[in-house]
């Protein structure tokens, strides 16, 4: 179990340094397009480059949100599946009632990623 939660705290580390890079090119973009806009000076311009602003941050925030809840399920998912097996091994004659658990917990976890799809789609095409 310890090398799960440090597998886990791995790629949790992964994902901050993934984002605060992110947000490094971002505020990036946003200074360079500011120097452009003293330069230039141009309306169309400035609007072209916040939609594109506000649309990378979109898409990379539905990113995280679904890569956090793939990466929350799949370990949800394994982990159910690890502890049903040892279940099932140690009690064979309880091999219904754990597969039917199993069954339901495995949906839940499903319905929660499917809940994070939504809200990402959510984010992208509503706000």
């Amino acid at each position: 179990m310890n090398s799960v939660v440090k597998k886990l705290f791995v790629c949790l580390m992964l994902l901050a340094v993934v984002t605060i890079i992110g947000g490094m090119f971002t505020a990036s973009a946003e200074t360079e397009t500011k120097a452009t806009n003293d330069t230039v000076a141009s309306e169309s311009v400035e609007s072209s480059s916040a939609q594109a602003t506000e649309k990378s941050g979109k898409a990379f925030g539905s990113g995280i949100a679904i890569g956090l809840a793939a990466l929350g399920g799949a370990i949800g998912m394994g982990l159910a599946a690890a502890k049903a097996s040892e279940g099932i091994a140690r009690q064979p004659e309880a091999e219904s009632k754990i597969q039917k658990l199993f069954m339901l917990g495995l949906v839940f976890i499903e319905t929660a990623i499917i809940y994070a799809l939504i809200i990402a789609i959510l984010i992208i095409f509503v706000l």
